[in-house]
């Protein structure tokens, strides 16, 4: 496999051009246009006008958990020792996210633990007084380590959901490079206004320069929308630390498609607009997906039915089937099985090289230098990040999750439809 040298993705991004919070009206934030080499400025409430009037808009629908718990050490007199933050990340046991947050009676979640060394054994206690004046406990027990993350074991002595103990005592774990605490506001400014689907740690953010306004005026032009769900783990923020991004390990991301959406896509083929990295990388993975189910198909004894995708399964072979034949494969083994979504694990990695599937156009913030994101974004553009990353630098753009926003368009190469 080619090397991929990741400096050749570094850029200078002065701290005060990274935007510490959002405007004050989302859809007021830069729009960069990119096409065909081309770039120009306008405003993103008026993104409508540059998309054509049959397109679909793919959008994820997750939103933000607030996933950062905060306990103390007990002495056993009583004394208030150590502060441990328990970061959840994703939930082991259920191991489906709306079980696990819909849990009333324990549940086990992966999770990174600030201040481990302080935390050796014994149970954490988190007494919580409910808006309702009931009095309950949540408590931790640390399990099995795994690399930098632990299994964390929680139980409270009531009937209300893990979701609603969150939403009362956890907090919103907005980026690190922000380098601020969380704020009350931002649990409404680090949401899109579509999300709906509790699971993430971290925003899709290319959603949030969207408004009621902005869809009802897509709406209106005849251009249509459809959601994925893709959760997005904490390992978004995670730098690209090897000289070749090669050796860079993906994180596994669950995604959720719904049966109608994939027949959507396959109608409106070619015209397809993916908000954010997150749907691009769900999109992307269908393909894989549909492929292993077309090959078992034409062999049944030989079906695949782990749905994942592997980081580099792009690469490894050459791909023939058209997109159509392998959302197609989906949509037969859904109707087969009586399931309405696809669900799958997706590890996939979009770099330059990579042949794009299904995306045409893509709405994406500007990110982070030597990311696996500017990777992405060079592969859609051909290369030509420079360009644009060059423009909005010399033309105060806002960078970053709370930035100014851009929308591509593809000049890497179709694969056949």
């Amino acid at each position: 496999m080619e090397e991929i040298l990741i400096e050749d993705y570094n850029y200078p991004l002065p701290d005060e051009r990274i935007a510490k919070y959002p405007l004050a009206q989302r859809d007021e934030s830069k729009l960069l246009v990119y096409r065909d080499g081309e770039v120009m400025q306008d405003v993103f409430c008026r993104v409508g006008e540059y998309l054509p009037a049959d397109s679909l808009l793919i959008y994820n629908n997750t939103r933000v958990i607030q996933a950062r718990l905060e306990f103390h050490k007990q002495s056993e007199d009583g004394v208030r020792g150590a502060r441990i933050e328990i970061f959840c990340l994703e939930p082991l046991e259920p191991h489906d996210y709306q079980l696990s947050l819909g849990a009333t009676e324990g549940c086990t979640w992966k999770c990174m633990i600030g201040n481990a060394k302080k935390w050796k054994s014994g149970v954490l206690a988190l007494p919580i007084l409910l808006p309702s004046g009931e009095k309950i406990t949540l408590c931790a027990a640390r399990g099995e380590q795994t690399g930098n993350t632990f299994a964390v074991k929680f139980s409270w002595d009531s009937t209300i959901s893990f979701a609603e103990i969150l939403e009362h005592v956890g907090e919103l774990p907005i980026p690190p490079y922000l380098n601020r605490k969380t704020e009350e506001s931002d649990k409404t400014t680090y949401q899109t206004v579509y999300s709906r689907i509790k699971g993430s740690v971290a925003a899709p953010t290319a959603g949030l320069h969207f408004t009621d306004n902005v869809l009802r005026g897509l709406r209106e032009k005849g251009i249509r929308t459809a959601e994925v769900t893709l959760h997005v783990g904490a390992g978004t923020f995670q730098p690209v630390k090897v000289a070749d991004a090669n050796q860079h390990t993906m994180h596994t991301e669950i995604i959720a498609v719904p049966r109608e959406t994939i027949e959507q896509i396959i109608v409106n083929l070619g015209h397809i607009v993916a908000v954010g990295t997150t749907s691009m990388r769900t999109l992307e993975s269908l393909y894989f997906l549909g492929e292993k189910l077309y090959a078992g198909c034409q062999m049944p004894d030989t079906i695949d039915t782990t749905f994942s995708v592997a980081q580099f399964a792009p690469y490894e072979k050459e791909h023939t089937l058209s997109t159509r034949e392998a959302l197609q494969a989906i949509v037969a083994y859904l109707h087969a099985t009586g399931q309405d979504v696809l669900h799958a694990e997706t590890q996939i990695m979009i770099k330059p090289g990579y042949h794009f599937h299904v995306v045409d156009q893509l709405i994406t913030n500007f990110h982070q230098p030597k990311s696996t994101l500017l990777l992405l974004v060079s592969a859609f553009v051909g290369g030509d990040w420079h360009t644009i990353y060059d423009y909005a630098l010399s033309h105060d753009f806002r960078f970053l999750s709370y930035g100014d926003s851009s929308i591509l368009f593809r000049r890497n190469p179709a694969f056949t439809l």
